[in-house]
């Protein structure tokens, strides 16, 4: 039987990712803005801006927010 995700896994993935390839992470996390939806954000403590993604629900932010790291990353790694 396959355990289900929850967004706290979700949220660990991207610090994960974001901490092993940029480095110091000060926050990842979400909220909703009643006027955007579901809004996952990551900010950093160096050079780095912070990263944000928008859904409609709380998993499609987080799910964004995801692949535009993995983005980034793959870019970055082709460089």
């Amino acid at each position: 039987m396959a355990t289900k995700k929850t967004n706290s896994d979700r949220i660990m993935r991207i610090y994960n990712l974001c901490k092993e390839h940029f480095g110091d992470v000060r926050f990842v996390g979400i909220k909703y803005h009643a006027k955007i939806g579901w809004i996952a954000k990551v900010q950093f403590n160096g050079d780095y801006e912070n990263l944000m993604a928008d859904g409609d629900t709380s998993i499609e932010a987080l799910r964004s927010l995801k692949n535009r790291v993995k983005k980034i990353i793959k870019r970055y790694n082709s460089v």
